[in-house]
């Protein structure tokens, strides 16, 4: 097994190659992705095309760039959603143990659960159709009972500690305590947490996308290029092969420095190092 150093530098390498590809799509690809060229589709691997092009004609290395920019972008802010909602949520459930405020927001998150991402994102669609914004919206619902659980749990481990009973008897209240004393020391399980769900969110986007609920053409998505290219999964691998090695590098590479930024908070392990 890779140790924690060597987890969180190649994970960490392996996600900064898809984020320089996807921040340079803003400004350079080598082709335009919605520009349709049937005289040149299906071409193999050339100077021109340096991974083909599509049955459009359209360059397959344009459009991983480009679907890199889409999936990164739509896990991003539905992970900050996620946090944004599902951290404050699990502080105050935290803070207030017990409590019909606690079993409130406990429950509430255990509704969610209920339904999967996907069937969110259905329900979405249904009533304001597909789009990218709405698998956002989707995943980020799906992400804030995530953070709720892992904010409160974590902090629920802070609340019974000597400096946590000073800094009550020095009068400050619950929610200055969560600000300033909880949330400072939770952040490694966050920050470990938000590499995790990350991943999680490409996976989601690429599904979402694979059945039609996600970004919508002409706008590439790693997701929809593997739903057009299912039907020539025999006559041309390549079109299928390569956005779902994009999927799995990019996962693969997060769930690496996921492991490796635990390794790195957690103090066992930097006791043994020492």
């Amino acid at each position: 097994m890779l140790k924690g150093g060597v987890q969180l530098w190649l994970g960490a390498t392996l996600t900064l190659v898809f984020l320089a590809a996807a921040l340079l799509s803003f400004v350079w690809v080598p082709h335009d992705v919605e520009a349709l060229s049937i005289a040149d589709k299906l071409r193999p691997a050339s100077a021109t095309y340096l991974l083909g092009t599509d049955h459009f004609g359209r360059d397959i290395l344009s459009m991983l760039m480009v679907g890199a920019r889409t999936s990164i972008a739509v896990a991003l802010v539905a992970v900050g959603i996620g946090m944004a909602l599902g951290v404050p949520l699990g502080l105050l459930a935290a803070a207030n143990r017990g409590s019909l405020t606690d079993e409130v927001v406990m429950r509430g998150n255990d509704l969610i659960f209920a339904f999967p991402s996907l069937v969110i994102a259905i329900l979405i669609t249904a009533v304001f159709g597909p789009s990218a914004l709405n698998a956002i919206l989707a995943i980020g619902i799906f992400n804030i009972p995530v953070f709720a659980r892992v904010t409160r749990g974590g902090a629920l481990s802070l609340w019974t500690l000597d400096w946590i009973l000073a800094a009550r008897v020095a009068g400050k209240g619950r929610v200055r305590i969560s600000a300033e004393h909880i949330l400072p020391n939770i952040l490694n399980l966050l920050i470990v947490q938000g590499t995790i769900q990350f991943s999680l969110g490409i996976l989601a986007e690429a599904a979402l996308s694979y059945v039609g609920l996600g970004a919508q053409p002409p706008t590439p998505s790693w997701g929809r290029m593997l739903a057009d290219a299912q039907t020539m999964i025999y006559t041309n691998p390549a079109l299928a092969i390569l956005p779902g090695l994009a999927i799995v590098i990019m996962v693969l590479g997060l769930n690496l420095m996921g492991d490796g930024l635990r390794d790195f908070f957690d103090p066992r392990v930097r006791r043994a190092r020492g």
